[in-house]
């Protein structure tokens, strides 16, 4: 089963959203997160990030505002730590696709596009931000 996180508008309309990956995919980089950023202590450097279950519920927009940066702490440490491998296989096939070739840890996540995952979650809660609608978990 995948994750889905998407924010809405008022009326209903998806502004903006990011299919992860499976549950396991995103626990993955959050496990990464604890590791590398947080040494160790879940929630010390990215309580919003890392205290939230993934399947279910929601980041609020303020929420979302703290979220941005956390995300940018992740980028700093992940951008200086060496790569790992994939823990899953559509991973290496959609790096294959996309040419993707890792040098760091920020590198070796992206979403199911390819995208870089750590931007488009910074993008989803800019969305949060700007609209003042949350961040869903689907």
């Amino acid at each position: 089963m995948g994750l889905y996180l998407c924010v809405f508008d008022a009326s209903g309309n998806e502004l903006e959203g990011v299919e992860v990956g499976s549950y396991a995919d995103f626990n993955f980089f959050r496990d990464a997160v604890v590791a590398v950023v947080e040494k160790g202590r879940l929630g010390a450097v990215c309580p919003v990030l890392n205290n939230h279950p993934d399947s279910d519920g929601e980041w609020s927009s303020s929420e979302s505002k703290q979220l941005i940066t956390e995300l940018d702490q992740v980028i700093e440490g992940f951008s200086q730590c060496p790569p790992v491998e994939y823990n899953s296989h559509w991973k290496r096939q959609i790096a294959k696709t996309f040419g993707i070739k890792p040098l760091t840890l920020l590198e070796c996540f992206f979403d199911v596009d390819g995208e870089p995952l750590i931007e488009r979650l910074q993008q989803l809660a800019k969305v949060s931000v700007e609209s003042g609608q949350p961040v869903l978990f689907q």
